[in-house]
């Protein structure tokens, strides 16, 4: 059976936002559901959030649909050899199993969000909602309306990142996943496995209190066979205790359960045989981002490599700045050398036949703060007495460095601790990859296009870097291409008169400390971004071979707008920032120098 949503009601009450916000903030708060947790002023969430949460709900719904379908109708693997091997359908045996989890709604702790709430085929397996990415960019967790500070990350290839480990000669870390490297691969010996494993107990994502209420809510499903098929009859064989549904219905952080991240009372042996099911949850999800039906090479660059594409010359010109005059290649690896000599571009030849378009390290671009994430203004308690962000706006998000620090996250290294300084705001570098992917009915991530009957071309909007500051493809070339040139010494939504956010203002990196200096005068023209952008297009899977469940989308598409300024009707002012947070940027050893 599938855990129902508890919060149907609340839903309702809540739409739109700015009318729950007025309730709130009146002697009307009573008649709002105890559960729904609103510490934003008006204008944070999207006023169609409720609609949208029910939009993309009702699509996951009919992806799990599909996949229940495909396993029922598989023939079952056939165990055989020593060790066993699941032989036959083996690979799509787990393959759906991951399938499954990624679209199982009940793992949460309201029973209504499921991992690929956030990471939907059409988007290139990154945030699903056009009005999230627009304004909030985090997105809301299962106990409403709590959420995190960062965007989701892109599944796709990220199966292919290698344990992290620090290269002492290069200076830098390599490999592990999240946008910190914080899953690190260090027990399953797949950061991308470890990765998988992290939001489920996330108290701002699908928040269960307790790894153990996963491996119940698998117990208790339609595919509870195809669990024991994979991972062994008996896995799942758990004697749950009488509270279990309680305990598994009430978020983590709730303060009833102080520090106790096991409140599922079970005896040794099943505590035991829980984690060891939790970590197949994480195996098998990641066995499925890794196949076909996620990280598939079929984009027209795949086909381009493989000599069944010609690249058109707008994509070819950009292509050749991407080596070129735009250093794209520097971090975003496309299997050729790149050679800068008289003027001229790559002139090397394939030497990876499936190039990630990334170095697996990590970067700080000097992306300004963005106001617009939520959890800046969780800053008061939940009904349940948890407060997700008690800095405020005094949160600075450090990256790598807070996971070095074990502020987010447990650095398992201690040889890496007095690295931190050196990782202050920097990020993964992900792949390029499937970053312009949009649903079929909408062909382009940016806005003002005109296709050749002078008409516009409908958009899906999308955001990018760890934070959503940047709105479009062709801002985030731009960025690439003018930070240091229109740089200002403001915040977002403080701009200059006269001059234009994302145009010809860049406001002040939210951390300071480690700023790559690769980018940020590259001298292109306007033109020469464009054409980058033509290029970035290429990488998007689902040329040579259909995308798998990408005819999922059930919205609409944008029109109109411009690519150059495509969100800046959202940009909200800055409100004046207090200093760093202690318990973030006084943890030895502190940042150097001081982040402000």
């Amino acid at each position: 059976m599938r855990a129902g949503c508890g919060l149907a009601l609340a839903l309702v009450l809540v739409t739109p936002f700015e009318d729950a916000h007025a309730q709130n903030a009146s002697a009307g708060e009573e008649s709002l559901n105890s559960k729904v947790y609103l510490p934003y002023p008006p204008g944070i969430l999207p006023p169609d959030l409720t609609a949208e949460i029910e939009r993309v709900r009702s699509e996951v719904s009919e992806a799990f649909r599909r996949a229940m379908a495909d396993w029922r109708a598989m023939d079952p693997p056939k165990p055989d050899g020593n060790p066993m091997v699941l032989g036959a359908n083996g690979y799509q045996a787990v393959g759906l199993l991951g399938e499954l989890l990624n679209y199982d709604e009940s793992v949460s702790v309201d029973g209504n969000l499921a991992c690929a709430f956030c990471h939907m085929p059409y988007s290139g397996f990154s945030g699903s909602s056009q009005s999230i990415n627009l304004t909030m960019s985090a997105y809301p967790g299962s106990s409403h309306f709590r959420s995190v500070d960062r965007i989701p990350m892109r599944y796709t290839y990220a199966s292919m990142f290698p344990v992290l480990q620090y290269n002492a000669t290069q200076q830098d870390f390599y490999g592990g996943n999240f946008w910190d490297g914080r899953a690190t691969g260090l027990m399953l010996q797949n950061p991308n496995a470890e990765q998988a494993t992290d939001p489920p107990v996330s108290a701002g994502e699908m928040g269960m209190p307790d790894i153990a209420c996963i491996v119940y809510r698998i117990d208790q499903s339609d595919y509870r066979q195809l669990f024991e098929t994979v991972w062994g009859k008996g896995s799942l064989d758990i004697a749950w205790p009488a509270d279990v549904e309680e305990i598994c219905t009430t978020p983590a952080g709730a303060v009833r359960f102080g520090n106790d991240m096991m409140p599922v009372k079970l005896s040794s042996d099943d505590r035991l045989r829980a984690s060891n099911a939790f970590d197949h949850w994480g195996q098998s999800l990641s066995f499925y981002q890794s196949g076909p039906a996620v990280s598939p090479f079929t984009s027209k660059f795949d086909a381009f490599l493989a000599g069944s594409y010609t690249m058109t010359p707008d994509e070819q010109a950009g292509y050749k700045l991407f080596g070129g005059k735009g250093n794209c290649n520097s971090c975003h690896l496309d299997g050729r050398s790149s050679v800068l000599e008289n003027g001229t571009v790559d002139s090397g030849s394939i030497t990876d036949a499936a190039p990630l378009f990334t170095d697996k390290t990590y970067v700080n671009l000097g992306l300004p703060l963005n106001p617009r994430l939520p959890l800046f203004y969780e800053n008061s308690a939940d009904s349940y007495g948890f407060v997700p962000n008690p800095a405020g706006f005094g949160h600075r998000d450090l990256g790598m460095g807070s996971f070095l620090r074990s502020v987010n996250g447990v650095n398992p290294n201690a040889s890496w601790l007095d690295l931190a300084p050196n990782f202050d705001g920097k990020f993964q570098t992900v792949t390029a990859r499937n970053a312009a992917l949009t649903p079929a009915s909408c062909p382009t991530t940016d806005a003002g296009r005109i296709d050749a009957n002078g008409n516009p071309v409908p958009y899906f909007q999308k955001s990018f870097f760890h934070n959503g500051y940047i709105k479009s493809l062709k801002q985030l070339v731009h960025f690439y291409n003018t930070r240091d040139k229109y740089a200002y010494p403001v915040t977002s939504g403080h701009c200059p008169v006269g001059t234009t956010e994302r145009v010809d203002c860049w406001p002040k990196p939210e951390v300071p400390n480690n700023v790559d200096d690769t980018t940020g005068d590259l001298g292109l023209t306007d033109r020469e971004e464009d054409l980058l952008v033509a290029f970035l297009e290429t990488l998007s899977d689902g040329y040579t071979t259909p995308y798998p469940n990408q005819d999922l989308f059930t919205g609409e598409c944008r029109k109109g707008g411009s690519a150059a300024t495509q969100g800046n009707e959202t940009l909200i002012a800055t409100p004046d920032l207090p200093a760093c947070s202690s318990r973030i940027c006084d943890v030895d050893p502190v940042p150097e120098p001081p982040i402000k």
